[in-house]
């Protein structure tokens, strides 16, 4: 199929960053593209060829919307699976499949998942209701502490809870949930595996996480991870095993902890560009946003290896600022070396709000973890 400069069709669920950062590509292609959003100011609005304004929850509105494309792919998880499913009866392409999804959407059935797949996990148990968390405290059947989770609908730190004591239950979500075992780990990885329809695989290099202890947000992603060539190549081992479980065709972010005693436990995974990968569009031969296009689209997959070392700082909405958004001291950050702001087009500001992020590359990883350092010390995403 020609799928440039072309009328080939490819359709975008989700209009958001990672939405706006993959027409980035498709406009380098020259791809035609529609994108479905629920907000008239999604920040896609502006890169892809047809916007269309709906609900990714509703059905009849993914599904008209998909036939109106070739191939369709998703920028976030909450979008209707039966309506994708319908589509692929049709003879729509959906990648990643709507199996997939369906399996992901939900973390109780993809924990399921790893352990039907003899993949290696957190214990855990699921709850319908959280009353039920209650009962199996008092009973002696669940132990403090443990990781709250709602089953759906969780994203950018919400949703999910430490919870130390029965009044850290209060105010949360009545709904189906999971109690995970505390994971006594020393940090957090991520290994992001692209595959097309093909069967050609390619994993990037292994990523180091770095969380905000308030918002569960991550931070800071140090590309390659500050860890020994044994456990990297543990965790590429770990993650492409959750993709041939899985047989995806796209982008599929691994998120992986690695305890005290160096044993590498998945967390959970994205079907997409994920936030672990922001760095490869300065850092890599190929980013990932570029790969997962090449994924879907059964293109050759590019090179994922590093040309520099590189960090990702996110931006987030500063604490007791909502309103018009301004970013200052942008201008002094752009004079540090190797840096690069990317501001995702959201006009509002609230506290933790994701609204751009910054890359740092340099041949020193450590000198561009300090400049990392300035940069999160220096903007403020304030109104």
């Amino acid at each position: 199929m020609n799928y440039f400069s072309s009328e080939f069709k490819l359709g975008i669920l989700g209009g958001g960053q990672l939405g706006k950062m993959l027409l980035n590509e498709t406009r380098k292609f020259d791809i035609q593209t529609y994108v479905l959003d629920p907000s008239a100011e999604a920040p896609s609005k502006i890169a892809c060829n047809r916007f269309f304004q709906g609900d990714l929850m509703d059905f009849d509105t993914v599904y008209n919307f998909g036939k109106q494309v070739d191939v369709l792919t998703f920028e976030i998880e909450n979008v209707n699976v039966d309506a994708l499913e319908k589509l692929e009866h049709d003879g729509i392409k959906v990648y990643p499949s709507s199996k997939n999804l369906r399996t992901i959407q939900n973390k109780a059935t993809q924990k399921l998942f790893y352990l039907d797949h003899n993949l290696p996990t957190s214990a855990f148990s699921r709850f319908a209701y959280l009353s039920e968390i209650e009962d199996a405290i008092s009973n002696g059947g669940l132990k403090l502490p443990f990781v709250w989770k709602c089953t759906q609908f969780g994203y950018d730190g919400t949703g999910v809870k430490m919870v130390r004591t029965l009044h850290d239950l209060e105010n949360l979500p009545k709904g189906e949930c999971i109690a995970e075992e505390l994971v006594d780990f020393k940090t957090e990885l991520a290994v992001i595996v692209a595959r097309n329809s093909a069967g050609d695989v390619k994993t990037y290099p292994v990523v180091e996480m770095e969380f905000h202890p308030e918002a569960n947000q991550v931070e800071y992603v140090i590309c390659p991870a500050r860890i020994t060539e044994s456990i990297a190549q543990k965790a590429q081992e770990v993650a492409l095993a959750v993709s041939k479980a899985y047989n995806h065709v796209g982008l599929l972010a691994v998120e992986l902890f690695l305890t005290k005693n160096d044993t590498l436990l998945i967390n959970e995974v994205a079907p997409r560009p994920h936030n672990s990968g922001h760095q490869t569009i300065e850092a890599s031969y190929t980013s990932q946003f570029e790969q997962h296009l090449r994924a879907v689209l059964n293109l050759p997959l590019g090179e994922t290896k590093s040309k520099l070392g590189g960090i990702m700082v996110n931006l987030v909405g500063a604490e007791n600022y909502t309103g018009d958004v301004v970013y200052e001291n942008i201008e002094k950050i752009m004079e540090m070396e190797g840096v690069t702001p990317h501001i995702y087009g959201k006009k509002q500001t609230r506290p933790f709000r994701k609204m751009g992020h910054v890359t740092i590359v340099n041949e020193n990883l450590d000198t561009a973890r300090q400049i990392a350092e300035q940069v999160k010390n220096t903007i403020r995403v304030i109104s």
